[in-house]
This record gives structure tokens, C-alpha cells and sequence, in this order.
């Protein structure tokens, strides 16, 4: 399968634009403060564009990536809805860790299903926030259908248990939405850090939430402005996959929802076959790009990263080794369709010691 996708007619597209509460709520929580926004001039240079800048989550509220955004949010709504309820997901690493954290935060408990290809030393993070591991014996996909099959079979539990995952299917979508908002507080700092909106921003994905959450932001209309005009110039968004698990891309190139097989990658927390079902609308018509990078390329730029300072595993540095092959490519780099001096956020989603 070709490794790239591309979409001009995305720079034109664009949605109503939403509000949640979710920024203030994160501004409430002990020790919340911004992540970096990291300016990195050499690769600017190496890249051929005006800033190259790398948006640090690697210390997110006492965790080593950003997932507790979505999760601390979309569970604060879920026990605000039905108080004392017990949590349940599946995950690749960071966002089961999330819950796990918030759920013990909030007085309740929280049971976490994960992939048999799990690491133990992942598993043992999500464990020591005080969650129940449940090991499936196959891979993240069936580590989702076991977390929604355990979740739904409440007549008999005690407490109620709740689904927070975040992924989203038919008549699973208010959760995963709530986790998407979660998420737009970091996109929003970009923006404030940068006192204007980047020419290009990288994003890693699995099932595509926080794409769909950074796509959203940048195509979002302004109150009052023309239908269908865009908040400013557009910020093209750059999808950036495992090769062994491009459900996106595959789904991108075949023009609807199209799950593929996986396989063992050190990004772990991009090792999803399917695409979020609220996600997919909003990245086939708003998405400008995507791009596949192997694992030797992932770890390249995650130990690149590091000599200059910035703490990234695989799946956050993926972004830099997306980018790179995307503006390393003569006809890659005319599809995006960058000015000279472009400005180029790549966002590192997990520091080195995440789970």
C-alpha cells in the first residue's frame, strides 16, 4: 500500500465551530499548567521552512503524555452523570493510564483491558495507578470489543460501569466526544504560544481522536464569518501513521472506514487497526495529509529529539519523521503547498518513560 495521501480540496472545508468547558475544567486540576511549545532552528534549517517547533507533552498534569486531557474530562462528565460508577477502556498504553489515574482521583475504580502484545512494564503503570489489568489474547481492536462487552454487562454490578474509551462506533459517540474536547486545550495553547496559527502541524494517530480534535480546530468557521470560511488561513494538518497499522490512510485512500491488520511496533499507542467512527467524517473531508514511517524512523527521530532536548517516545516523535518524509519529497512537499517561511508544529503526544 503507498505510504502517502493527499487532499487539497481539505484547505477549503470546514464546520460549525464548538465550545465546551473542558479548557476551565483542566485549568481547575492540582499542578495544570501549559506544556512547552520547543523552537528547534536545526531542523528548520535541515526541513527548508521558517520554524520548526515541537510541542512537548512529555509532563502533562503528572503524566508522560497527553491522553489525560480526554480522559480527565470524559470521566469527570461520566461520574458527574452517574456518581460512584466504575470505569472501564481498553488501551494501547497512555490513555488506560489516564483513566486509571483519574478514576482513583475521583473515589472510584477502574478495570483496563489491553492487547496481549502489551509490554509488562506497561502494564505494571497502569497497575500501580490502582486499576484492575485484564490482558486480552489478541490485539488492541479485540481489547476494545472485550472492554465494551464487559462495560455493557452491568445488570449484575455493583457499582454500574462505564465505558471510557476513546474511540467511537454507532451509538457509542458522547464519550469519545467528550475526549476529543478534552483535547483542544492543547491545540489551543499551540496557538497562544505561537501567537498565531502554524503553517503545518504534525500529529501522530491511532483511531484518529486527536486528529479529528486538531483538524476540527483549524477548519472551525468564524461566528459570523461567510458559511464554509475557514477562522484564517489554513493550517494544513499532516496524519502521521505506523506503517503497520495506517488504518487511516487506508481508509483516507479508499474513501470509507477501512480496518487493517496489525502488527507489533515500537509506537505502540499508534497500533490501532480502525478509525474512530467519529473521527472519520471530520478526516476524510478536513485532513490534508498522510503519511506512513517505519519503526527504524520513528526511533531515529525520537533519539534525535532527545540530543536536542525534548523527551519524545516513538509515537511522538513520529511526527518529525513524518514531516520528513513529507517535505524530503519534491511532490509530497507541492501538495502541501507551503510558504517559504513556514511555520511547522510537530506534536510529540508522549515523553520517553510513558507507558
Amino acid at each position: 500500500m503507498t505510504s502517502w495521501f493527499s487532499s487539497p480540496a481539505a484547505r477549503r472545508w470546514s464546520l460549525a465551530a464548538g465550545r465546551s468547558a473542558a479548557r476551565e475544567f483542566h485549568r481547575t486540576l492540582p499542578g495544570f499548567a501549559p506544556t512547552p511549545l520547543v523552537d528547534l532552528p536545526a531542523l528548520a534549517v535541515e526541513l527548508g521552512v521558517g520554524r520548526v517547533l515541537v510541542k512537548d507533552e512529555s509532563a502533562r498534569l503528572g503524566l508522560p503524555a497527553f491522553k489525560v486531557l480526554g480522559a480527565s474530562w470524559a470521566c469527570h462528565q461520566v461520574v458527574t452523570r452517574t456518581p460512584g460508577a466504575a470505569l472501564v477502556t481498553a488501551t494501547d498504553g497512555n490513555h488506560g493510564r489516564a483513566v486509571a489515574r483519574t478514576a482513583r482521583e475521583l473515589g472510584t475504580t477502574a478495570t483496563i483491558f489491553v492487547p496481549e502484545v502489551m509490554p509488562e512494564s506497561t502494564a505494571a503503570h497502569i497497575a500501580a495507578e490502582g486499576a484492575e489489568v485484564v490482558r486480552v489474547d489478541g490485539d488492541y481492536d479485540q481489547a476494545v470489543r472485550a472492554a465494551a462487552d464487559y462495560a455493557a454487562d452491568y445488570a449484575a454490578a455493583d457499582p454500574e460501569r462505564e465505558l471510557v474509551q476513546d474511540t467511537a462506533w454507532e451509538g457509542f459517540e458522547q464519550v469519545p466526544q467528550w475526549i476529543v474536547e478534552g483535547y483542544q486545550t492543547l491545540i489551543e495553547e499551540v496557538d497562544e504560544q505561537l501567537g498565531r496559527q502554524p503553517d503545518l502541524v504534525a500529529v501522530p494517530v491511532g483511531v484518529g481522536s486527536l486528529a479529528q480534535a486538531v483538524v476540527a480546530h483549524y477548519r472551525r468557521e468564524l461566528p459570523g464569518s461567510e458559511v464554509g470560511v475557514p477562522a484564517a488561513a489554513p493550517t494544513r494538518v499532516l496524519s502521521v501513521e505506523p506503517d503497520t497499522a495506517a488504518c487511516v490512510l487506508a481508509s483516507l485512500h479508499h474513501g470509507i472506514p477501512s480496518s487493517v491488520p496489525t502488527a507489533d511496533t515500537v509506537m505502540a499507542g499508534l497500533n490501532c487497526g480502525t478509525v474512530s467512527g467519529l473521527a472519520w467524517p471530520v478526516l476524510r473531508d478536513g485532513c490534508d495529509a498522510a503519511v506512513t514511517v517505519a519503526d527504524a524512523e520513528a526511533l531515529a527521530a525520537s533519539r534525535e529529539l532527545e540530543d536536542l532536548g525534548v523527551s519524545s517516545g516513538p509515537c511522538g516523535a513520529a511526527t518529525l519523521a513524518g514531516v520528513r518524509a513529507a517535505l524530503s519529497d519534491p511532490s509530497r512537499r507541492a501538495d502541501l503547498d507551503l510558504p517559504k517561511d513556514a511555520v511547522v508544529v510537530l506534536l510529540s503526544t508522549e515523553g520517553l518513560d510513558s507507558a
